[in-house]
C-alpha cells in the first residue's frame, strides 16, 4: 500500500537536493536561509534549564541496572 503523502514528500526532497547537486552543506544552508526569511513559530527552541525549588540534600540515589 502506497502512501501518497510520503511519496510526494520524498519527491520534493529529492528535487530540492538535486538543485544543490546533493551537497549536504548547501542544502542545509538553503534550509536555514529559507527558515530565517519566514516569521513562523518554531516547534523547538532548544533545551530549557530545569530550576529546582530546593537544593538536593545527601547523596544521589543508586542506579539499578537490570
Amino acid at each position: 500500500m502506497k502512501d501518497h503523502i510520503v511519496e510526494e514528500v520524498r519527491r520534493v526532497r529529492e528535487e530540492h537536493a538535486a538543485q544543490f547537486n546533493f551537497d549536504l552543506d548547501a542544502i542545509v544552508a538553503d534550509l536555514k536561509r529559507s527558515e530565517a526569511e519566514r516569521d513562523w513559530p518554531r516547534a523547538f527552541s532548544g533545551p530549557r534549564r530545569i530550576e529546582r525549588s530546593a537544593p538536593r540534600v545527601g547523596p544521589r540515589p543508586a542506579t539499578v541496572v537490570k
